[in-house]
C-alpha cells in the first residue's frame, strides 16, 4: 500500500507504481467518489468507448417474485 500527502492546495500525487498498474496517463479524466471515510478515483471513459461492452452477455435471467412491481 502506498501513502501520499495532501498538499496545502489539497492535491495528491498518484504513486508511479499505482499509475502504471492502472494504466493512467497524464491528462486522463478520473471521477472522484466518496464513500464514508474512503475516496476512490475511477477512470472516466467516453460513451463511445463503452459501446458494445456488454456484447455476448446472456440477457436471460430469473426474477424473484418480490422483484416485480
Amino acid at each position: 500500500m502506498s501513502r501520499v500527502t495532501v498538499s496545502p492546495k489539497y492535491q495528491v500525487v498518484i504513486p508511479k507504481d499505482v499509475r502504471e498498474r492502472a494504466g493512467i496517463v497524464a491528462g486522463e479524466k478520473l471521477e472522484v467518489l466518496s464513500f464514508e471515510n474512503r475516496i476512490e478515483l475511477v477512470r472516466s471513459r467516453p460513451m463511445r468507448e463503452t459501446r458494445g461492452f456488454l456484447r455476448g452477455l446472456d440477457p436471460s435471467f430469473e426474477r424473484d417474485e418480490d422483484d416485480r412491481a
